[in-house]
């Protein structure tokens, strides 16, 4: 349990969603820092801020808003921004002079980035002392295994640690666990075997998906990783160190503190289409302290253990097969996606060997992807071919766009993170 006895704080709790499932994974989150005193606590105040996307799965503002009375009285105040609220927002901006049409919408938007720029936006107008994101898809438990192989279930308080460690830095972020990955277990065969399969993993790569991680991951422990016993106890924490001009973070388990980097936090970003928005920002971090801090969410990727929120412990985790064509649609979208922007990072982080990189990505998915095609019965993954053609080819344009968001970003919260205060939303909702 946490005890925080300075002067109180306003801490957002931002989800970016688009899945009726929010609801289910915020009652967990309340119960948990009910469970680790961060509600009694009259130094903390716990303030909801949800983004939401009507598109993403064919839902209404109600299937969001819609939060029991009971369990919303325990939150200090709750904030929602459908695409009206932030259409009324960005022309304020406009009419106030802040920033013109185009500077905008380089910003807000559609997508998980600008979605994401939203709530890190009205949090930093609110006058908030730290944002902390999480996503309706990781809940707060870790899961490890015992020398019996036995899954060993720990609760984790995520707020309480991002609090706590984030006071001597600009940016926390944690660890996770579960099926963090899409890509399911393969058993391979003459069609597709390990070495094709490395090879198109590695052409992928990025700071989540490397070779090293999946042959771990996904060939030994059958998709699921297991959070680190030497984590869990020693309770290690670590300075984040730039690597190839990067500080990497992840978008959620993610905490900003506010009160120290408002004014230098760099945006989010992503080529359209892509993700990769955490990426982006990470590469722009060079200024800021980062800490690794030793708390875990669950990834549930594949959203087959939602019983987990009720309380209901696995005694197993079985392995993501290819039986199914969810997975495989899955693990197509997430390849295309990962491919997207693969490009504007190498450009952004190995400029001097962009060429030489590309080209060599180029080759590796000409020869793996029709084995690919072959081993699935689907044409799909030749798009993966198609989109690095297309995103290699417009990658300065994107970079461009990417210092273009920096700039409207920043011009923005100088004029935002100025004279607001927290006065008049002490009474709930909004």
């Amino acid at each position: 349990m946490f005890t925080f006895k300075a002067m109180p704080i306003n801490i957002a709790i931002g989800f970016v969603t688009g899945r009726k499932h929010f609801q289910n994974v915020l009652t967990t989150y309340i119960n948990n820092w009910i469970e680790h005193g961060l509600i009694i606590d009259k130094n903390v105040r716990l303030h909801l801020f949800v983004a939401y996307d009507l598109k993403y799965r064919n839902t209404n503002p109600e299937d969001f808003k819609n939060i029991d009375p009971e369990i919303a009285s325990v939150i200090d105040s709750i904030h929602f921004y459908g695409r009206r609220a932030i259409e009324e927002e960005k022309e304020n901006i406009i009419q106030n002079g802040v920033l013109n049409s185009e500077e905008v919408d380089l910003i807000f938007g559609d997508g998980y980035a600008k979605k994401r720029n939203a709530v890190l936006y009205f949090a930093i107008k609110l006058r908030m002392d730290r944002l902390i994101f999480l996503d309706d898809d990781e809940y707060p438990i870790a899961v490890t295994k015992n020398k019996f192989d036995h899954l060993i279930w720990m609760g984790q308080s995520v707020v309480g640690y991002h609090v706590k460690y984030s006071s001597d830095a600009d940016i926390t972020h944690g660890h996770h666990c579960g099926y963090i990955s899409p890509i399911p277990q393969i058993p391979f065969d003459k069609t597709l075997t390990e070495t094709d399969f490395k090879r198109f993993i590695k052409a992928l790569s990025n700071e989540i998906v490397s070779w090293k991680t999946v042959r771990k991951n996904i060939i030994e422990n059958g998709g699921v990783t297991y959070a680190d016993t030497k984590v869990l106890n020693k309770k290690k924490i670590s300075e984040v160190k730039e690597e190839y001009g990067m500080k990497f973070i992840s978008g959620a388990n993610l905490c900003f503190n506010l009160k120290k980097c408002r004014k230098k936090l760099p945006p989010f970003y992503n080529p359209p289409g892509a993700r990769g928005e955490d990426t982006f920002m990470s590469t722009a971090l060079s200024d800021l302290k980062v800490l690794k801090i030793p708390v875990y969410t669950f990834h549930d990727g594949f959203l087959n253990h939602k019983h987990l929120l009720r309380g209901i412990l696995s005694t197993s985790l079985e392995p993501v097969k290819i039986n199914s064509p969810n997975v495989v649609k899955r693990f197509t979208m997430a390849s295309i996606g990962w491919i997207r922007y693969k490009p504007l990072m190498v450009y952004i982080t190995q400029r001097k060997n962009y060429d030489q990189i590309i080209s060599q990505v180029r080759k590796d998915l000409e020869l793996s992807v029709p084995k690919f095609c072959k081993y699935f019965h689907t044409d799909q993954f030749n798009q993966i071919l198609t989109e690095l053609k297309q995103y290699d080819k417009n990658v300065i344009r994107h970079f461009n766009s990417f210092q273009e968001t920096k700039r409207a970003w920043f011009k923005l919260i100088q004029k935002t993170a100025g004279g607001f205060t927290f006065s008049d939303l002490e009474k709930k909702y909004k």
